[in-house]
């Protein structure tokens, strides 16, 4: 089947269902810890994506591990979305690793938009550097979330002044 590289095993479909008691219960760890398992990249990826709906900044040194470290790109590409919707400065310096090292253009791509999502400035050093990547669809990422971060720091300052 197509999606014999997905799903390891039949477990994997019990362990999916599980995951949707887990995800009532809003048990962020449980996530994590299937993260740290030799799971199948199925698991990993659902792990990931609902540890932006119920995780916390607790979720972030996992997630950081898993941009670094996860052997599949598009596993970690869900870590690099998910720190970004969960907003959290400390997912930043992962984020810049996984912008300026990962051998993945889609990887590279969504640290780059991620990183414009949370709006830390200290990033943006890095994002120009990363509009010179080899890639057009990074360097227009770099390119838009740095517009981003312009806009953040515009419209803090009128927030200051009002």
């Amino acid at each position: 089947m197509y999606y014999d590289d997905l799903i390891a095993s039949e477990k994997d479909l019990d362990v999916l269902r599980e995951t949707d008691e887990e995800f009532d219960k809003g048990n962020s760890m449980y996530f994590v810890r299937l993260l740290e398992k030799d799971a199948s990249i199925a698991l990993r990826i659902r792990a990931v994506c609902i540890l932006a709906e119920i995780g916390d900044e607790e979720s972030v040194p996992i997630l950081s591990k898993v941009i670094k470290d996860d052997p599949n790109p598009l596993v970690r590409h869900e870590a690099a979305f998910t720190l970004g919707q969960l907003g959290y400065f400390s997912g930043v310096p992962a984020l810049i690793g996984g912008m300026l090292n990962d051998d993945n253009i889609l990887v590279r791509h969504e640290a780059a938009v991620a990183l414009g999502s949370i709006g830390d400035q200290s990033a943006r050093e890095s994002l120009m550097q990363a509009t010179k990547d080899p890639d057009e669809f990074v360097r227009q990422s770099a390119i838009v979330a740095l517009l981003n971060l312009d806009y953040l720091k515009s419209a803090s300052k009128i927030v200051q002044k009002a």
